[in-house]
């Protein structure tokens, strides 16, 4: 789950990172009351960012300095409402302006195959690393935390040097150790800090100082742990995801779309994952990933039965439910009601085996469902349906 950049400042600053102040703005009149806060505060300039879940948002028109609060509002006012690579700008962020000095990226990613967090930071901050990465892979420094203890203080000062920061080693160093922190406290995949700046600041004398500070923040948390933590649900953004992805979510079904035509409805990660190898040894594409759980009972078997038919490609559907918590007579009136729902008929063949599957395929035959008794021969139909589908098969006589 992404969460906007405001948000992802808050966890950062939950580690204990320096990440300059802020305020979020909704409407233009308070990005001006924002606007007039910071420059109250002696800034001599403010920024205003579009809070959407996409990169380019300069290039877009997304970031805009103002030099007044009246300027701020107009400039607020355009950015509110428009769209940045389809999703609308409803928030934006109002900051002081920063004097950059030198800019630097460093991320920390759940690294899947090594098992470990991988750090990584490079000279070059400010820009697209995926580019620096294509261009200059020289230019970027990584390492792994250690599995146990984290990023050991060798491990901060290596970094801290490899990336240049010089006089600010110290400073990168902790905020490298805090990155590791932010993953590990709030379970996310990737933390990311682009650009980790130094800037200058006017000191109480008079003069001015330095300071490493995180300008921007990109946080991706982990669906699955969203439970051990209350209240990161509520950073998600509506508008970055899918509506079919928030209808599965909403459900309680793991649902994610592929590319073929049969669609899949099985209940259980491992068995939908062998179901979808049968259809593509049969010859066919599965089109979809969907495990409908334990104990499915007939409103979730309809909603599942809903997410499948949005996919305009699918031409088929196999139903395959080992019945152990999940009974196979709610499971089969589920799928009577469905149909009865459907807007568009497709072939449908089902496979219900376990608890109560005497009982379902009763109802299924009444019905006049398309059965199989084996998972084999249940792929094989599906994909024979899917091949011949007239729009018509599967459908009450």
């Amino acid at each position: 789950m992404k969460i906007q950049e405001a948000d992802a400042k808050d966890l950062l600053l939950g580690q204990g990172l320096p990440v300059p102040g802020w305020t979020v703005a909704r409407t233009p009149a308070e990005a001006r009351t924002s606007a007039e806060h910071w420059l109250a505060e002696g800034a001599s300039q403010v920024v205003i960012k579009a809070q959407v879940l996409v990169g380019g948002r300069g290039k877009a028109g997304g970031v805009k300095l103002a030099g007044s609060a009246e300027e701020a509002e107009q400039v607020a006012g355009r950015i509110l409402g428009m769209d940045i690579k389809g999703i609308p700008v409803r928030k934006v962020l109002v900051a002081a302006a920063a004097e950059i000095v030198r800019e630097y990226y460093l991320g920390a990613v759940l690294d899947r195959a090594g098992r470990r967090i991988l750090l990584m930071g490079s000279a070059e901050g400010g820009v697209d690393i995926e580019q620096v990465a294509v261009d200059h892979p020289e230019a970027i420094t990584s390492l792994h935390a250690d599995p146990y203890l984290g990023l050991l203080d060798h491990q901060a000062r290596h970094l801290a040097f490899a990336m240049g920061l010089g006089a600010h080693w110290k400073a990168g160093a902790a905020v490298a150790k805090g990155l590791v922190q932010t993953m590990l406290a709030n379970d996310a995949d990737l933390v990311e800090i682009n650009p980790l700046a130094v800037v200058r600041e006017a000191a109480p004398d008079g003069a001015s100082t330095e300071r490493l500070v995180c300008l921007d923040a990109k946080i991706t948390l982990d669906e699955s742990a969203l439970a051990r933590h209350p209240g990161l649900d509520a950073l998600r953004d509506p508008d970055e995801e899918d509506p079919i992805d928030r209808e599965a979510r909403e459900a309680g079904i793991s649902f994610i779309k592929l590319h073929g035509t049969i669609g899949c409805m099985v209940n259980g990660a491992g068995l939908a994952m062998t179901t979808m190898d049968l259809i593509k040894r049969a010859g066919g594409e599965p089109a979809n990933f969907l495990d409908i759980g334990g104990g499915a009972r007939a409103d979730k078997v309809a909603a599942a039965m809903r997410l499948i038919l949005t996919d305009p490609k699918v031409d088929a559907i196999l139903v395959n439910i080992f019945g152990g918590i999940t009974r196979g007579d709610e499971v089969a009136r589920g799928l009577i009601e469905a149909r009865a729902q459907q807007t568009r008929s497709v072939p449908m063949v089902v496979r219900i085996v376990g608890t109560n599957a005497t009982e379902a395929d009763g109802l299924l035959r009444e019905a006049r469902f398309e059965t199989a008794a084996s998972l084999d021969e249940a792929a094989a139909k599906a994909v024979a349906a899917s091949a011949g589908s007239d729009g018509s098969a599967g459908m009450p006589a």
